[in-house]
């Protein structure tokens, strides 16, 4: 079964680096998808705050805000790096 595998992927060089492309993206797609779970959350709890104690005004902290853009940041590079790869998988 493996020595099938193997030959399946000399012969089509093609799909080996389109499964590589594959493994960057899906991290990526994860972690964008992740992440803006993760800021719906913060901003619903902001809103329950506001409407809990009006008198004061509710932000994230800073700390979360570049963990934010960092995760956004890093799966964007992710996906451009998947698509990058898989452009490169349609030259060979």
């Amino acid at each position: 079964m493996s020595l099938h595998l193997m030959t399946l992927f000399t012969a089509h060089p093609a799909k080996l680096i389109n499964l590589l492309a594959l493994f960057f993206a899906f991290p990526g797609g994860w972690l964008l998808h992740a992440t803006r779970r993760r800021e719906q959350r913060a901003m619903a709890s902001l809103q329950a705050q506001r409407e809990s104690r009006p008198s004061e005004e509710p932000t994230l902290d800073w700390a979360t805000l570049r963990m934010n853009r960092f995760f956004y940041s890093f799966g964007f590079a992710c996906m451009g790096l998947a698509l990058l790869v898989s452009w490169i998988s349609t030259q060979v």
